[in-house]
């Protein structure tokens, strides 16, 4: 490679962190592809009328993308040859879905405005919807985001908490990425839909921290349910419901973390591990506006997370795009045609 290039290539990289922190604007495609919030909403509305558990599915692509070196689609990328991607790390393996609604959304928006609408973007629109759609609150989207040329399950593996995480970890965890922790205790209600399976809490039944014992926080009642519903051999892909209303975006899930009805050690732990965490809990389990407000504050954030890399639109969600489709990508972060 020539002295040129190299230099091209890093003044590109600059300028592409730079872009990318700068990128983001309401109303982005309001000229390039003035439909694509309503054709992505579209695809979430019927999705979630054909399988009502896929809107807690999607909203949680947007966490798993956004922490893993940005909110940059890389998550979607399937495995080649030479790159393992982030399907398969310990934290999505057998646990992220609905991989198939945002390709669905891909497909319509290239009929409408062919190669306008990042795939990053997508995921961002699909979780605010998600939320909407099940009673949650609705907020306007920043969008202007780039795919990633690239995924690592590495990364992934390093950085995606563990179910068994405490409550000391995730605030460390969610302040090296500049999050509070109003905003820790907020996005994980995200949990007030969905489901998790069995293997992430055997532990908690059976042998929390190496006792040999149950969660001494939790309340008896509930241990015997999921004690019938996850027994020590049984199927560890059973789920069960993150809390009492897995289909209403609510603020149940707080509520049951006061009564000592946490489904995951890493939501429980949140009350139950902390005082500044646990006195968040109880503000969002008597007040539900307080804990929309905050979860919207912290879903915006979180979508404000980049890596800065140069990146592309891709076509497909699931692969990069050929030199032939995308020309060199570097170009393509500065002459973007979707930032004038």
């Amino acid at each position: 490679m020539s002295q040129f290039l190299v230099l091209l290539v890093a003044v590109l990289a600059v300028d592409a962190a730079m872009a990318s922190a700068s990128r983001l604007q309401y109303g982005y495609y309001s000229q390039t592809c003035p439909q694509a919030e309503k054709i992505v909403r579209d695809v979430i509305g019927r999705n979630r009328m054909r399988e009502p558990r896929s809107a807690a599915s999607v909203m949680r692509l947007q966490f798993h993308d956004c922490f893993v070196n940005g909110c940059d689609a890389s998550l979607l990328l399937d495995d080649t040859p030479n790159m393992l991607g982030e399907k398969l790390a310990l934290s999505n393996i057998n646990s992220l879905r609905s991989y198939q609604v945002i390709d669905e959304a891909k497909e319509e928006l290239e009929l409408a405005c062919p190669s306008v609408v990042s795939c990053a973007d997508i995921l961002i629109m699909a979780a605010r919807d998600a939320v909407e759609l099940s009673g949650g609150p609705c907020w306007e989207v920043k969008l202007g985001r780039l795919d990633s040329l690239t995924a690592s399950q590495e990364d992934s593996n390093r950085i995606m908490p563990s179910p068994r995480a405490n409550a000391t970890y995730l605030i460390d965890l969610f302040k090296s990425f500049n999050l509070s922790i109003t905003d820790l205790v907020a996005l994980s209600g995200s949990h007030s839909i969905g489901q998790a399976r069995c293997f992430s809490i055997v532990f908690r039944l059976y042998n929390q921290s190496g006792t040999g014992r149950p969660d001494p926080n939790m309340d008896p009642t509930y241990r015997k349910k999921l004690d019938h519903l996850c027994p020590l051999s049984g199927d560890g892909n059973v789920t069960g419901d993150l809390d009492a209303t897995p289909r209403v975006f609510d603020n149940q899930y707080f509520k049951d973390l006061v009564n000592l009805r946490g489904f995951l050690n890493s939501d429980q732990t949140l009350f139950s591990g902390n005082a500044l965490t646990g006195e968040l809990v109880r503000r969002f389990s008597r007040d539900q506006q307080a804990f929309f407000s905050a979860f919207v504050e912290g879903m915006v954030k979180l979508g404000d997370l980049q890596s800065g890399q140069p990146g592309e639109v891709r076509k497909n969600c699931r692969v990069v795009n050929k030199p032939a489709e995308s020309g060199s990508y570097q170009v393509w972060v500065l002459n973007d045609k979707r930032m004038k």
